[in-house]
């Protein structure tokens, strides 16, 4: 009985932690939202000026979708577990790895080399403890990409899954921390390093 009780508490416990992410990261306050905004808009941004620039001729080879989905977290639910920088580059590199693996041994399998890309990236990001959710996509995308995505190999890990990341979370350490209301990482070492920087410029 003492267990069932135990149980039932802890799963209460994790269900008022969830409800309060969930109300912190949706809450209506302008400023969140601004910041959300402007983070997002420039980090994709400079990814796709980027790409503009340099790679006129062919398709978005460094504008993947997945970078849509870590925006998301590292621009609108920066509190989030899942959107702290070892999560962020550890998981789509990660990830990335996985899918080029897979692609390489399995390239005319999609009915098999998906879902085995997908599933692998997850429980390999669950062992290093870098889950992150737009990493299963990073992945996905390294196998049903285009000929120009899936011709990169391992390339395909620097640029675009890395370089994006970090362009990513660059922006995501600047913008996140020019207001006291937001702070990213969080609770870390890195923001407040960050900060004190910024102060003593």
């Amino acid at each position: 009985m003492g267990k069932r009780k135990a149980i039932v508490e802890k799963a209460n416990r994790n269900f008022r932690l969830t409800r309060y992410i969930v109300y912190k990261e949706t809450a209506l306050d302008a400023r969140e939202q601004f910041w959300s905004f402007l983070g997002a808009f420039i980090g994709i941004g400079f990814i796709a000026y980027i790409q503009s620039q340099q790679f006129t001729r062919l398709e978005n080879i460094l504008l993947i979708g997945s970078f849509g989905a870590t925006s998301v977290l590292v621009f609108g639910a920066i509190q989030s577990p899942l959107a702290q920088p070892r999560n962020l580059i550890g998981g789509q590199v990660i990830s990335a790895i996985i899918g080029v693996t897979v692609f390489q041994y399995l390239p005319n399998v999609v009915w098999l080399s998906a879902p085995l890309a997908v599933a692998l990236s997850i429980i390999a990001m669950q062992i290093t403890r870098t889950l992150h959710p737009p990493g299963g996509a990073t992945a996905l995308i390294a196998v049903i990409g285009t000929e120009k995505i899936t011709s990169l190999g391992y390339m395909y890990v620097l640029a675009p899954v890395l370089s994006g990341t970090i362009i990513l979370f660059v922006v995501a350490l600047i913008f996140n921390n020019l207001t006291k209301y937001r702070s990213y990482p969080t609770n870390s070492r890195l923001t407040r390093v960050f900060r004190t920087n910024k102060r003593n410029e």
